[in-house]
């Protein structure tokens, strides 16, 4: 069966790709996820400073993960003079770039990365219900490369339909669909609390139980505009990938799943 598959042109020998996460934080991660036949890697999200994650950050249920993760712990000096050019010597699977989060992170960030990305995936909250502020956002990042851009989208995006049609008319290349969704409390009665490190012990989900939220929005973006779409959340099997696809993706990514059931998955 060709499982090819182009997305903004990108050449994927096939759809599935990590979404940026615990996985993917440095080379040897993304590395030792290149065994299992994937069609792109994604970097965890780069932003102009290192994170500091709270302790513990990630918790687990029946069907779904709770993570306080943030993005990389890493400076992106780091991601730029080592873990990604460590990566490209020993890969060649088309590389996506997460970024994050301003528009004054991205000014400096993609020209920094732009030698070393095959695309860009945007994660950024700070546009998500404004049109204009998120045209602004892609065409700031436009005039930094040529390279594909994408645009993640959070869940609570009120108005997908519009926003995906700002990113169509400010020259966007598609879209990706969805990020965690949140904050959520996970309360442990014999705690008395949540076991997370955040300040109050929110954090955000993923995993099966977000699968239909993220495909009413891979659904309503479908409807609304002409990009590819690269759908995200709840994904951890072949029909959740048929699924997505039957909704409208081009593309999926996955990473709860992987880490709820292992990474063969």
């Amino acid at each position: 069966m060709d499982l090819t598959t182009k997305i903004a042109g990108l050449q994927l020998a096939n759809p599935v790709m990590p979404a940026s996460g615990p996985l993917t934080g440095d080379d040897q991660k993304m590395l030792a996820l290149t065994d299992f036949g994937l069609g792109a890697m994604v970097t965890k999200t780069i932003s102009t400073k290192a994170a500091e994650v709270p302790r513990p950050c990630i918790i687990a249920g029946k069907n779904y993960i709770m993570n306080t993760e943030l993005w990389t712990e890493y400076p992106p000096e780091k991601w730029k003079g080592e873990f990604i050019p460590k990566f490209r010597e020993k890969s060649s699977l088309p590389l996506i770039v997460s970024l994050g989060y301003t528009v004054e992170d991205l000014e400096v960030l993609v020209p920094m990365f732009d030698d070393l990305a095959d695309a860009f995936e945007l994660s950024t909250h700070y546009v998500a219900d404004d049109p204009e502020l998120m045209k602004h956002l892609i065409r700031t990042v436009k005039k930094h490369t040529d390279k594909p851009v994408f645009l993640k989208f959070d869940p609570s995006v009120p108005e997908p339909e519009v926003m995906a049609k700002a990113v169509e008319e400010a020259g966007g290349d598609g879209i990706v669909a969805i990020n965690s969704l949140g904050p959520g409390y996970p309360l442990y009665r014999e705690l008395k609390s949540s076991p997370l490190g955040s300040t109050h012990g929110f954090g955000w989900i993923s995993g099966p139980v977000i699968k239909p939220i993220a495909l009413a929005m891979v659904k309503r973006v479908a409807s609304s505009c002409n990009l590819p779409i690269i759908g995200v959340g709840g994904i951890s099997s072949a029909d959740d990938v048929i699924d997505f696809i039957m909704a409208g993706a081009s593309a999926v990514q996955l990473l709860s799943g992987a880490l709820l059931y292992g990474k063969s998955i």
